[in-house]
Order: C-alpha cells, then structure tokens, then sequence
C-alpha cells in the first residue's frame, strides 16, 4: 500500500524532509499520489508537516500496528517477510503454532496489540495489557541440532537488549537465562518454544516470543508487579511508539538468524557483558520448588550457568529458574 511505502520512507530520515517530488519518482506514482496518500495518513492520525520548496516531514505518529507499515520498513528481511498484526489473540506464540502447523514460512512475525493469555516459562502468565506492550513472535525454521537450539533464547535476549539500546538509547541487562533487565527491575520476557515432528522427534520449528513492556504506568503493574517491573515510559518519562520499536527487534532478530549459529563468539561475549546473574548470591529454584543457595561464577561456553555450591563444588546449570538476591524481590 502506498500510505505505508511514504511512512517508511519519511521514517527512515526522521528529522529531515523528503520532497514529494523525490518520493514520487521513487515509488514510481505521481506527485499527485503521493499528496493523496499523505492526507490519508493524516486522516489517521499522522502528523505530516509539509514545508515550500522542501517536501514532507513525519512530526508525530499513532500508536498503531500495521503489517503493511512494518512490512515496509522490513524489505528484504527474513525474520518478518511477512508481518502479521492482530487486534487481540490469546498468544501470539500459540498464533504462530497454529501458523506453523499449516505450513508457515520461516521468517513469519505476528503482533498483537494485546493478549488473553499471554505466557512466561514454566506456564506462568505474563501481563499482557491492550495497547501497552509489545507481544511478538517469530517463526524460526533452523537445520542445527537440539543442543544447539536450546542456546536461542540467549542470542534472543541479546538481540533484543540491541533492538531497545538502538530504540531508546536504554542499556539494559540479563538475568540468567531470559528476563530482561532495567533499573532492577524485569522490562522484559522471553518464551522460546520447540515444535517437533511426531514421527521422528526432530524439531521442525521454533518460535520465539518477545513481550515488552512499552507504556504500563506504576498503576497499571498493581502492587504486586510494581516492585519488580518497569516499562520504557516509566525509564524515559516519555512514550514509546510501538511500531517503531517493533521495526528495531525485528531487524535485531533478522540479524541474529543470519548468524546463528555460526556469529557464536559475538553473542555469547555480549550475554556474559550484559548478565547480571554472574558474581552474585543466587537461589536454584528445582523442580519440586526447593531453593538452593549458591554463587553465580559464570557463564560457559553454551550459555549455562556454572554456579560454586555450598560445600564448595561446582554445578552447571542449563534450565530452570535462578533467582538472583537482590533484583526482582529475591533478598
């Protein structure tokens, strides 16, 4: 659609103004098509300020997601070939299953502007208020094997520690394996999740689900989340437009695909930089909810977590959950 080919083309020089005349010969459409396909964005909500002799400048945006609008910005990309938007749905990683089961193209991103039953690891929920984050999953078709799939949820929280840092200028950090962390408190969740082939147990897919917290106030965590959550209004004092931040992980995440597995040494470098589990007093939480204390020491060479035990062994930890005294409430 020619609204969302003007957007991204006004997005992509932000502060500076892009002369009818220019965007029409690139696009290819009269000078007379593109006034047309301005007004309507600002019908929308759009806020396009024109200038003489200097052309169109995007002062000011909705809040809105559209697939054609981030399809644009996304051209040549494999992660988020295609983009889909959705108003409301129960899971955007349940969306992209069900999408996958009937033969969805690796690449595929679906969006939603809330859920209904929006899912953290081990099946706990995650608050996924209308309109105040971002709920994104992506479909993944990568020929590497199980042990090596299983290190995709630290390359994610990497690359989206780079899609916000590119965003908003914010440098955040990761709590062992896949929370992301701002000002102590969780900005941020990942659910990455394994699709096998009945017959053969192979993976056949992976899907990998990104929530954000863009716009949530104090009030809108409650008193039980308010001491351990935090939104990118909250850290900036200003709103964050989600379709623009959308652009940032998917692009993250399209680069991460590329160098998967193979850009190894630059992701885990950066997740040993950013963790904010390592050097610190921890809580091995087990299966049966048993918490064991222990000293984070590092992480290996597979994204696992070496931790010194009370009786001075070492134990590596490669799943479950790791609570870090001092952040999100443990003391």
């Amino acid at each position: 659609m020619l609204q969302d080919e003007i957007l991204s083309l006004l997005r992509s020089e932000a502060t500076a103004y892009r002369s009818g005349e220019e965007m029409s010969r690139q696009l290819g459409v009269s000078r007379a098509a593109v006034w047309k396909a301005v007004e309507a964005l600002r019908r929308a909500g759009y806020e396009i300020v024109s200038a003489p002799n200097r052309g169109y400048r995007l002062a000011a945006a909705p809040d809105d997601l559209r697939s054609r609008e981030l399809s644009a910005a996304l051209s040549g990309h494999t992660v988020g070939r295609e983009v889909v938007c959705l108003d409301t749905v129960d899971s955007t990683n349940s969306e992209i299953k069900r999408r996958a089961a009937c033969g969805a193209a690796e690449g595929l991103a679906v969006l939603a502007n809330g859920q209904s039953g929006g899912r953290g690891r081990r099946g706990n929920a995650f608050q996924s208020l209308e309109g105040k984050g971002l709920y994104c999953s992506v479909l993944l078709r990568p020929r590497t094997p199980l042990d090596t799939l299983s290190q995709l949820t630290a390359w994610t929280a990497v690359a989206v520690c780079r899609a916000i840092e590119t965003c908003c200028g914010l440098s955040c950090g990761i709590k062992w394996t896949n929370d992301i962390i701002l000002n102590g408190k969780k900005l941020c969740g990942i659910l990455t999740e394994l699709e096998f082939e009945a017959e053969s147990a192979a993976a056949v897919a992976v899907v990998v689900g990104v929530g954000i917290n863009v716009g949530q106030t104090e009030a809108d965590f409650g008193p039980v989340l308010s001491p351990i959550a935090t939104s990118l209004i909250q850290a900036l004092g200003y709103p964050v437009r989600r379709a623009e931040l959308a652009v940032h992980l998917l692009t993250a995440l399209d680069e991460l695909y590329t160098a998967f597995p193979q850009g190894k040494a630059d992701y885990l470098a950066e997740y040993r930089r950013r963790c904010v589990t390592t050097g610190h007093e921890v809580a091995l939480v087990r299966p049966d909810g048993t918490r064991i204390p222990a000293f984070a020491q590092r992480v290996d060479d597979d994204f696992s977590l070496v931790c010194r035990m009370p009786d001075g062994h070492t134990e590596t930890v490669t799943a479950g959950e790791v609570s870090v005294r001092g952040l999100l409430g443990y003391v």
